[in-house]
């Protein structure tokens, strides 16, 4: 993008270069925080002003959270993360129409496993029983967010057939009449495994937010055992605790 300083106007020049780095970051080259921003020292050096003047309209921007440094590295786009609270239960497709987000399903399998004791024990089935597996990895069209995996309890009466592209407990209740009621979860920090890490285009190693939880109907019996993998640069929760007077 071509830009040059207008040195007679009485718009100071760190503000105008402010000006120009918030069109920068709107760009598709950078609006991801895949690259990287032009260094200040280069900045300085192109517009014929000091490096103070650029670290000063920098600083503007990363005051307000649109762009990170890092010493040594640079700066680059901060991704806008996705906060959802967990003391108010909403389908993750209508979570993201909420804030404007298209939700993009980039995997949607289902299979019949035999599940590891620990969901066969959480469903309350038996380990001799094979039970339907779906997993997603859903996200925008911009990057992939999450990488989920549901076991269902044989009693809901999964065909396969189902199209799991739609938002879970709805198809559920609509297909089967059921209807699910509470949510038991866990919530842990793990960092990516391999498998996570290809899962969702993060090196391995990568810290992941797991949640786990056991699904239950009206009568308070396990419907589904859910496991989610969450990338933290996208994703955050937050919840609201009162304090017993």
């Amino acid at each position: 993008m071509d830009f040059r300083l207008d040195q007679q106007s009485a718009i100071p020049l760190h503000a105008q270069i402010e000006k120009y780095l918030r069109r920068l970051i709107s760009l598709e080259e950078y609006k991801n925080g895949n690259n990287l921003l032009p260094k200040e020292v280069t900045l300085s050096k192109k517009l014929g002003v000091s490096r103070n003047t650029v670290r000063q309209a920098v600083n503007t921007l990363v005051n307000e959270g649109l762009i990170e440094r890092k010493k040594g590295v640079g700066s680059k786009v901060v991704h806008k993360k996705i906060t959802t609270r967990l003391d108010n239960w909403i389908s993750f497709t209508k979570e993201m129409r909420n804030q404007g987000i298209d939700v993009v399903n980039y995997m949607v399998q289902n299979t019949l496993v035999n599940a590891p004791n620990e969901i066969n024990d959480g469903l309350a089935i038996s380990q001799s029983k094979e039970i339907w597996k779906l997993e997603k990895i859903r996200g925008s069209k911009d990057a992939k967010y999450l990488y989920s995996v549901s076991y269902f309890h044989p009693r809901v009466g999964i065909t396969g057939k189902e199209n799991f592209n739609t938002p879970l407990y709805e198809l559920l209740e609509k297909e089967h009449d059921v209807i699910v009621s509470t949510s038991k979860e866990k919530i842990s920090a793990i960092t990516a495994s391999k498998k996570i890490s290809l899962l969702l285009d993060v090196e391995k190693e990568t810290p992941i937010l797991k949640r786990e939880r056991i699904v239950c109907d009206l009568g308070d019996r396990p419907v589904e055992y859910n496991i989610v993998y969450y990338r933290t640069n996208y994703f955050t929760y937050d919840i609201e605790i009162k304090r017993d007077s």
